[in-house]
């Protein structure tokens, strides 16, 4: 028999909303303020989510063990299987030298701290984002920065940041095609609509980026640079996103920005170097140094040696992210598990829905297809390129499972909670309380996607997970539902960075283990800030000329 979601069960929003929070708020003050292991803040939120789910929701114990469960193995692939074989690769990377070869590559390009952020952290993401999504730009950027030198706090909070403006059209515009087939929005028309939203932010970011790092005066010594790469890659990305679709936004905007940016330092540099590593403010962050050592000349062949593993990893995760190779892989081996006593047992309600629509719950185990296995075969061909032999590969693949074993266990906990909130009807209690805004809804239903990613980890979850509310809450307003879905997308690119489990990857790719804590609180007021500055832009559109211009009906 079908379990129906409750949204009110207090009887009062307010009452229920509060007691909704209770998982967010145990695993977050267990993570930013009592300085909890990332794994035992996350079992701390499971359990709230359990005794909520149950015995506040009167979800069925069977059932909340059962979401938990699927939540846990979506932890592990997709999502764990990218992080740990990033590590891997970097590690063989790392061991052999080439790493550091690398580095100097970099640093010939341009010394300044600041100018190879814009082009490793938001260029470079931006292409990982685009070409596969789901934590690895996180985990190659970090991984890339905190070889370079920088501290790991600058390395994992400034990953996080620049991983922003590209999120709403990731894994070859997974978010967008799946929030119009799945909730009947017109795909172009929302497609457009975000981007006409997101380019400004796609200028700003990288401005926000330097200045978060550096302070403003240091970001100002380099604002022709931060120029050249925010426009060159808010062109394309309106002009694709609008002309062409969603595929290939962030792919090619990436790649003009790259470009822009290295042609454009051919011709300029700026007059003062900043090679400090550490964030401005906090020097006493975990980094050994503030003062990055000179880099030295190597050989064209040894550079181009250096950067074949990256390269190789680079081919590899943009043919696994091409939908009709995972059509393939998915053809010849993804059984899909549906897990017993959940799926099609729960019914999401009005008014997230027009009708009471069951829920399935199926878990596909398509390990040929997964972006992680993409990974890990460019570790092994990069591998056997730098001369390992097989046994030092399988060696050191299971040195690289003990090292990040917390971080496994983590985003499993990670995701059993997110997943176990979705299906309680906790997190469209939340936003509910964000739907009954009235005329603020503009603000608050972007504020809504923000707190999707949040909690989900997932831009493409939180568009499923609120697209629909978006929607109907838009035509009772009177407002263009292309508008709130497309707000609900290009507010939760900026939750991205507080997401769980994006903190553990980033974490995880600097190897700065149960500082979880610290990050997010670096980060916590970038991403609040940059959501509320998206959810006023989104109320200009709604409501005030010429802005309203720019909605697609």
């Amino acid at each position: 028999m079908a379990w129906q979601q409750v949204y009110n069960p207090a009887g009062s929003m307010v009452v229920s909303t509060l007691l909704a929070a209770i998982p967010v708020v145990v695993m977050l003050v267990g993570l930013g303020f009592l300085h909890l292991k990332a794994h035992l803040a996350a079992a701390a939120g499971l359990a709230a989510a359990l005794l909520v789910a149950v015995f506040v929701y009167g979800m069925p114990a069977g059932m909340a063990g059962n979401a938990a469960l699927l939540g846990g193995l979506t932890g592990l692939l997709p999502i764990g299987w990218i992080v740990l074989n990033i590590i891997f690769l970097h590690q063989l990377t790392e061991q052999n030298g080439s790493f550091k070869i690398l580095q100097d590559s970099i640093a010939g390009i341009t010394e300044d701290r600041r100018l190879q952020l814009l082009l490793i952290a938001f260029a470079f993401g931006a292409f990982f984002e685009g070409a596969a999504g789901f934590g690895t730009p996180v985990a190659v950027t970090a991984a890339i920065l905190i070889g370079l030198g920088f501290s790991p706090l600058a390395a994992s909070g400034l990953s996080l940041i620049a991983n922003t403006a590209p999120v709403a059209y990731g894994a070859l515009g997974t978010p967008v095609i799946t929030l119009a087939k799945v909730h009947g929005y017109d795909l172009m028309a929302v497609s457009a609509m975000i981007g006409r939203q997101l380019p400004l932010f796609s200028l700003m970011v990288p401005f926000w980026l330097i200045w978060a790092f550096a302070g403003r005066k240091a970001m100002m010594e380099i604002w022709p640079a931060i120029l050249v790469t925010g426009l060159s890659f808010a062109i394309p990305q309106f002009l694709v996103s609008n002309y062409i679709g969603p595929e290939l936004v962030d792919v090619i905007a990436a790649m003009v920005s790259m470009t822009s940016l290295v042609l454009f330092l051919r011709v300029w540099q700026p007059k003062t170097i900043w090679r400090s590593v550490s964030l401005k403010g906090h020097e006493q962050d975990g980094g050994e140094g503030h003062v990055a050592e000179a880099p030295k000349k190597h050989p064209a062949a040894d550079v181009i040696r250096a950067w074949t593993p990256w390269a190789i990893l680079t081919v590899f995760v943009f043919i696994w992210g091409l939908p009709d190779v995972k059509k393939y892989f998915n053809g010849i081996f993804a059984p899909a598990f549906p897990i017993d006593g959940l799926h099609n047992l729960i019914e999401k309600m009005p008014p997230v829905v027009a009708k009471p629509t069951k829920e399935g719950a199926v878990y596909v185990f398509g390990l040929l297809s997964a972006t992680g296995t993409g990974i890990l075969l460019s570790a092994i061909v990069g591998g056997l390129v730098m001369k390992y032999n097989p046994v030092q590969l399988v060696t050191q693949f299971f040195r690289t499972i003990w090292l990040v074993r917390y971080s496994l266990l983590t985003i499993v906990l990670m995701l059993a909670l997110g997943t176990l909130t979705r299906f309680s009807g906790t997190d469209t209690t939340l936003g509910l309380a964000f739907a009954n805004s009235g005329v603020l809804y503009p603000f608050f239903g972007t504020l809504m996607g923000w707190m999707g990613v949040a909690l989900t980890g997932s831009d493409t979850a939180s568009n499923v997970l609120f697209g629909g509310m978006q929607k109907v809450a838009a035509e009772q307003l009177g407002l263009s539902p292309n508008l709130m879905g497309a707000a609900n997308s290009s507010g939760g690119v900026m939750g991205k960075m507080i997401d769980a489990q994006s903190i553990v990857v980033a974490s995880t790719a600097t190897r700065w283990f149960d500082h979880e804590g610290d990050i997010l609180r670096y980060v916590f007021f970038h991403s609040i800030a940059l959501a509320c500055l998206v959810g006023l832009f989104v109320t200009l559109q709604a409501y005030v000329w010429p802005f309203t211009a720019m909605v697609v009906r």
